[in-house]
């Protein structure tokens, strides 16, 4: 008997339809001669430490750290029964076809168990994206050898034991250290929650140790033949900081002063280039995360189970926990019955129609950038997606988008500078004109104007040559003040997450750090600040999030690198090494 090992219950009823297998029965559906059963997310969990020795049940400085010699695994009493079901089936097949999530996490809820329950048959992988039934037939005509994928459990079992390693024994420390002190609490550490928190932490530090600084402006009303455009003073740099605003009111007061006797301005220079813009990349789960943020006002994990549920339930987008946006050049041959799903759901999509090109191939298309997963992408099953209303009708509305957009043109527009002199004083007007609405056509916004916020249109200027005079407008003096830092929304802390390189100090930290390496995973990420919240770390106003006294005061105690956001990210770099062969596992847990 074959038996395939799914992570859901919902996964396996899809699996087994296709694999004709529809008898129901004890954890399991039958036919065949396969039998298809399912997790329910983790079965097993690390053991809690007083499984190694009774007396780490009382928490006491004595026995810390507490490090297993040898690790132990215990069967979640909650699934308990799940977990008989899967041993016995595990005891009775002649050959295990792991079809878990395709990432780490997901291979780590199948080996654990084929570990703990000492299965010893051949292993194969199903490696699937998408769970509508033309995926699942293609992933089946595709099984990969089990050995293929073993080392992404590794590097699940290195981030398991680290996470243990470090919560366990600091958080133990710090609410012991917080009790001599007077505090009761639970003080609760953790290797990627922490270092996570300290950037809220620093971030409101920064809102509250602002001091905003004076600054003066100038706008100017400039009139050609019959059409007024606005410029702007360029004030000289001996009176600027160094972002060119200026800090003395007196020059300020003194140019716009000139300008308004003067009465024209001669136009000194003009350039006029034409820009192209490609098409943004189909979405990765944070940047998913970032958008429906700032777009929709949802939260990371809001977003997260709504996508969730279009790739589980919907069967409408490919697999969502997904940290890359490049898509794999054999999807490309799905791409016409794609289209002709997504069109036939959406009659508002007729207007894109001529300017689609299912031939066309983007700089999306890229094997050498796809990794385990790819792009999220609607699926060929689009057409079911005329049913969705709210949230995630929005949510799959944002994906469509961005999929449409690699087979439309490239926005394209013209850009003009037009520099001044104006008694003795700089100017500057720019202007904006598109040439091709290209893949911006597909933005949500550009098809239901309605709805969207109008947003400020680009001036365009008139006819303009180089040596002539503009008459003079109303010269507006501004003075106002430069601005806090904002504080994080859940999309922008993802989004810190995920370029942390760039907040880390140390030189030698930075130059180590690859780009690509954040806090956390994209399947992790909004977990991490929904368990912040929980704990009352942070706290929500509006959109924002805010640190507690609780979080400022456990980031005051933990030793640097506990909180540092380069830690962790090394770490995570050192988890990918275990992933690639590059690094032992035991080398990293030590």
């Amino acid at each position: 008997m074959q038996l395939f090992l799914c992570e859901k219950p919902s996964q396996a009823k899809d699996i087994a339809k296709v694999l004709g297998a529809g008898r129901r029965g004890e954890g399991c559906w039958l036919g065949n001669g396969v039998t298809v059963t399912w997790c329910i997310g983790h079965l097993l969990e690390t053991a809690p430490p007083d499984a190694y020795d009774p007396r780490y049940k009382r928490w006491n400085l004595a026995d810390l750290p507490i490090v297993p010699e040898q690790w132990k695994m215990t069967v979640k009493a909650k699934t308990a029964s799940q977990f008989k079901a899967v041993k016995r089936l595990l005891g009775e097949c002649a050959e295990l076809v792991i079809a878990t999530d395709a990432d780490r996490e997901g291979e780590m809820i199948a080996r654990e168990l084929v570990e703990h329950c000492r299965y010893r048959g051949p292993i194969r992988r199903l490696w699937l994206s998408a769970l509508d039934d033309a995926s699942i037939r293609k992933a089946l005509a595709a099984l990969k050898p089990g050995s293929e994928t073993h080392s992404l459990y590794h590097a699940a079992l290195g981030r398991s034991r680290a996470d243990w390693l470090i919560g366990m024994n600091m958080s133990r420390l710090f609410t012991l250290l917080g009790r001599q002190s007077g505090y009761q609490g639970v003080l609760s550490v953790g290797r990627v929650q922490t270092p996570t928190l300290r950037l809220v932490v620093d971030r409101d530090r920064a809102i509250a140790a602002f001091v905003a600084v004076p600054f003066w402006a100038i706008e100017v009303q400039l009139r050609e033949g019959g059409t007024s455009f606005a410029a702007q003073w360029r004030a000289p740099q001996d009176a600027c900081d160094e972002q060119g605003r200026c800090l003395k009111a007196e020059v300020a007061q003194a140019a716009a002063a000139a300008m308004r006797r003067a009465g024209s301005a001669r136009l000194v220079e003009l350039q006029t280039e034409r820009i192209r813009e490609a098409a943004p990349l189909p979405f990765d789960l944070g940047t998913l995360q970032e958008v429906c943020s700032k777009k929709l006002g949802l939260g990371a994990q809001e977003t997260l189970d709504i996508a969730q549920a279009l790739y589980e339930t919907h069967k409408l987008i490919t697999y969502p926990r997904s940290d890359c946006g490049y898509l794999p050049l054999s999807q490309h041959a799905e791409a016409p019955s794609i289209l002709a799903a997504l069109a036939a759901a959406d009659p508002a999509l007729a207007a894109l129609a001529p300017h689609l090109d299912a031939r066309r191939r983007s700089r999306a298309w890229n094997d050498a950038r796809v990794g385990a997963h790819h792009g999220i992408v609607p699926t060929a099953a689009a057409q079911a997606s005329a049913r969705l209303t709210g949230k995630p009708r929005a949510v799959f509305e944002l994906i469509r988008a961005r999929y449409l957009a690699q087979f439309l043109p490239e926005h394209a527009y013209e850009r003009t500078q037009a520099d001044f002199r104006c008694a003795g004083e700089a100017l500057r007007a720019v202007g904006k004109v598109i040439v091709e609405p290209g893949w911006r056509r597909a933005l949500p916004e550009a098809l239901t104007p309605a709805k969207g916020r109008a947003a400020a249109e680009p001036q365009a200027l008139p006819a303009l040559r180089e040596g002539q005079d503009c008459a003079l407008g109303e010269v507006t003096l501004k003075d106002q003040h430069t601005q806090p830092p904002k504080p994080y929304t859940e999309g922008e802390l993802i989004k810190a997450m995920k370029n942390v390189a760039k907040l880390v100090d140390d030189p030698r930290l930075k130059q180590k750090l690859k780009d690509t390496t954040g806090i956390g995973t994209e399947a992790t990420r909004a977990g991490i600040i929904q368990g912040l919240l929980e704990r009352g770390y942070l706290s929500k106003q509006g959109k924002a999030l805010a640190a507690t006294p609780a979080a400022f005061a456990l980031i005051d105690a933990v030793p640097r690198p506990i909180a540092d956001p380069g830690t962790t990210a090394v770490w995570e770099q050192a988890l990918d090494m275990v992933q690639s062969g590059e690094l032992p596992l035991a080398e990293f847990v030590a």
